[in-house]
């Protein structure tokens, strides 16, 4: 079995952020077509929720955990995300990509705003079996708060050891992180507090690239590089070549 690719696609890619639920259904075409045609790929996908759940999560203030007058948004932010990923899945199944949408909701569990579980063997499985599974943020119960929001950052880092995948990039709206208009080639734990990284200027319950980076940096300590990059390059990524982002790696 080839190595198995993580692949975190931005909500900001996949949806106008500045337009509430606003799917890009034409960049979700063409990731699936860049993904679809590298059929020998051991993929796992996971997604950001863009302006297909922020702003509901946001409206209900779930990052503040559950009381007797949000519960409904943990429907309506539950559903506002699966509409995405279910956009995602069919156009992946489009264009030949044996896609199956995942929903955290219901398999994950959190304690004060962190995945502390989730069932993993049924990903790992798919994957074995050359299927792709496609899971994104969601909001999920939290044995603290009631309920907190997962991002796809944090996914990415949960999944990412749960699963021993070494091969992670996350393809997002800017060419890597920056430094003005200069990408910066490379982060470590070393020199990353010489940095500052702005949250996301759109609403962003997660965290942004400020977010992206911290949750990378952990995975980093623990010797599992990532890399940051552009949505364009995803056929760099994919297939091992420059991608012109930033590189997060121990050090």
């Amino acid at each position: 079995m080839p190595e198995t690719v993580l692949l975190k696609l931005g909500g900001s890619v996949l949806t106008r952020k500045e337009r509430e639920g606003e799917i890009r259904e034409e960049i979700l075409d063409q990731i699936g077509r860049e993904i679809a045609v590298r059929k020998n790929l051991a993929l796992l996908i996971i997604h950001g929720a863009g302006s297909c759940g922020h702003p509901e999560a946001r409206k209900y203030g779930l990052a503040d955990g559950l009381s007797p007058g949000n519960l409904e948004g943990v429907q309506v932010t539950h559903r506002a995300v699966s509409r995405l990923n279910a956009g995602l899945v069919a156009s992946l199944r489009r264009q030949g990509c044996e896609a199956v949408g995942i929903h955290p909701f219901q398999a994950a569990y959190a304690e004060n705003g962190r995945l502390v579980s989730m069932e993993t063997r049924q990903i790992r499985e798919m994957i074995v079996r050359t299927m792709v599974p496609v899971l994104h943020g969601d909001v999920v119960m939290d044995g603290v708060r009631g309920v907190s929001i997962v991002s796809g950052d944090q996914l990415v880092v949960y999944l990412a050891r749960a699963l021993g995948i070494r091969r992670i990039g996350l393809a997002t709206d800017v060419p890597g992180v920056l430094d003005g208009d200069r990408v910066i080639p490379e982060i470590t734990p070393g020199s990353a507090g010489s940095l500052s990284i702005g949250p996301s200027q759109h609403t962003d319950v997660t965290g942004g690239m400020e977010g992206k980076v911290r949750e990378l940096l952990d995975l980093a300590r623990y010797g599992t590089s990532s890399a940051i990059f552009h949505a364009d390059r995803i056929g760099d990524f994919l297939d091992g070549r420059p991608h012109g982002g930033t590189v997060v790696r121990g050090g």
